[in-house]
């Protein structure tokens, strides 16, 4: 009797062992390393394609290892089922969340550990934010949704905070994307994406005390992402122009405000920094070609070297279908890719470990993009 019960239990034993190795890569890991590192999950804003409506919030208990989808409905009873039209931004800022959907023309504001809204600021075509002390800088296109060679230029709006009110704007050039801030100043990369082919390919930069623009860095055409070093330097993708241009990245030094370097053999669609390291994510697509151009690398920031074009090390980067979007667990070194897919359908995330193995991936919404890690488990 004993010995049936006891090969009855050896049984079950190997058989949820069997199942939980079949599951380990379909299905988050059901423990995380939230208690040792302090980061508790993140959030994914699912960008939603234009005019669909269907910008998401998803969330990753990374301690209970559950991925959820669409949260922001069931937190905010009496809302829409989405958060609104083409979700470009996600950050924490304190004790909260700001989601930028540009399409809607909003910031929106919730508490970080409920998700629950707490209020909006109205900002045409918004795009992307940072932050500074007691307040928030967000760039917008200024109207320009469409090829327009007369349309306005864009501008920086900055936002109290505490009242959420914009309380001052700055113009800068044309289509602005992403900003960084350092010593003072706020750096703004200027696309031009609707100028097309007449590109902008300029970096404004903003004094924050007076709130004015001070200099204007001639880069290259189509500017899109940055980020700040330890060691004084932005770094700045620009997509070309999709046809004799290539994407590249440029070194721009801030104690000079001049481009320093040209990365010629870096092109890039998303970057993300952590520590010395530079993930680079490029699929840009030739006019030319009919394709897209897809490669990963991870780059020293301080000797400005390229490390590796295979951050993927196990051969699954196969399945992806359109790459878009990269972050990096700032203490674990966990990266995370998204895949869009075909844009109009539910996107796909996939967690690496450091060296390139897959750990697990989950569904997500319609064309996942941005990921804001938090120390706060969601209530």
């Amino acid at each position: 009797m004993r010995t049936n019960t006891l090969l009855r239990l050896v049984a079950a034993v190997l058989l949820l062992s069997a199942i939980a190795c079949q599951k380990k890569v379909e299905d988050p890991p059901s423990a995380g390393s939230s208690r040792e590192d302090g980061i508790a999950g993140f959030f994914l804003l699912n960008e939603g394609n234009k005019d669909s409506n269907k910008c998401t919030l998803d969330y990753y208990d990374d301690s209970a290892g559950i991925y959820r989808k669409n949260v922001f409905p069931e937190r905010n009873p009496g809302f829409f089922q989405e958060m609104g039209d083409i979700g470009t931004d996600l950050q924490v800022y304190g004790s909260r969340l700001y989601a930028v959907v540009s399409g809607s023309g909003l910031v929106e504001v919730m508490d970080l550990e409920s998700a629950r809204l707490i209020d909006t600021v109205q900002i045409q075509d918004c795009r992307y934010i940072v932050f500074q002390d007691a307040y928030a800088y967000v760039s917008s296109y200024a109207g320009a949704t469409e090829f327009d060679f007369d349309g306005p230029v864009g501008y920086v709006a900055k936002i109290d905070t505490a009242s959420l009110k914009v309380v001052a704007t700055c113009a800068v050039g044309y289509q602005p994307e992403e900003m960084v801030i350092t010593n003072g100043k706020l750096y703004v990369a200027n696309s031009g994406c609707y100028r097309m082919p007449e590109y902008d390919h300029t970096v404004s930069v903003i004094d924050l005390d007076s709130f004015q623009k001070i200099r204007t860095i001639d880069v290259a055409p189509n500017l899109h992402r940055m980020e700040l070093d330890a060691y004084g330097n932005i770094w700045v993708s620009s997509r070309g122009d999709y046809y004799d241009i290539p994407s590249m990245v440029y070194i721009i030094s801030t104690a000079s405000d001049d481009v320093t370097e040209a990365m010629e053999l870096l092109a890039c669609s998303e970057m993300t920094l952590c520590g010395d390291s530079l993930y680079v994510l490029n699929n840009i697509w030739s006019y030319i070609t009919q394709t897209s151009d897809v490669s990963y690398s991870l780059v020293d920031v301080k000797t400005h070297q390229i490390l590796t074009r295979r951050l993927v090390t196990d051969g699954t980067d196969a399945q992806f279908q359109a790459p878009y979007g990269i972050a990096v667990n700032p203490l674990t070194r966990e990266f995370y890719i998204t895949d869009a897919r075909d844009h109009i359908t539910p996107g796909r995330i996939y967690c690496y470990s450091p060296e390139g193995r897959l750990r697990w991936q989950y569904n997500t919404g319609d064309i996942p993009s941005r990921i804001a890690f938090t120390n706060q488990r969601l209530r």
